[in-house]
């Protein structure tokens, strides 16, 4: 076992833990950060995507011993209390998810993507969100609500 201490959504937290257990595993199985989502383990889809130290990474490709010592923003820890965060105000506003299974990881891909480049083109914006897939949508409404959190229109 490690012993590892991180920042999780703004909380101090020290676990033991097996050292090849991976972040979204810790994430969701010892912290109860299930909108951090397990879709192939091979960080090819994005549903995993959380920011460490303030930039996205595909959690299923991240051990939990890496995040010691670092600070992790999952899903949950996006929103100010009841407030959403623009970006997922957006999502919302613009019917960016269709069955919601990615929408965490791409959510948390854009809010990087926009602290990257707060006034992106839709070619940037649909390079930027290269890595995340959607198996449901033409990636459409996704594209347009990051636009929208941007200041674009809806």
């Amino acid at each position: 076992m490690a012993r590892i201490e991180l920042t999780v959504d703004g909380a101090k937290v020290s676990d033991d833990v097996e050292p090849r257990m991976l972040l979204v595993q810790y994430l969701r199985e010892k912290l109860g950060k299930t909108g951090t989502v397990i879709g192939c383990d091979t960080s090819n889809c994005g549903a995993c995507t959380v920011h460490l130290d303030g930039r996205s990474v595909k959690s299923c490709n991240v051990l939990a011993v890496q995040a010691n010592s670092r600070e992790v923003t999952t899903i949950e820890g996006l929103a100010d209390g009841e407030d959403l965060h623009p970006v997922q105000e957006a999502f919302r506003e613009c019917h960016g998810l269709q069955c919601g299974f990615c929408t965490p990881g791409m959510i948390m891909q854009a809010v990087d993507l926009l602290n990257e480049n707060p006034h992106p083109t839709e070619h940037e914006v649909r390079e930027g969100m290269e890595g995340n897939l959607c198996r449901c949508t033409g990636y459409h409404n996704i594209v347009k609500s990051v636009l929208h959190a941007a200041g674009g229109t809806k």
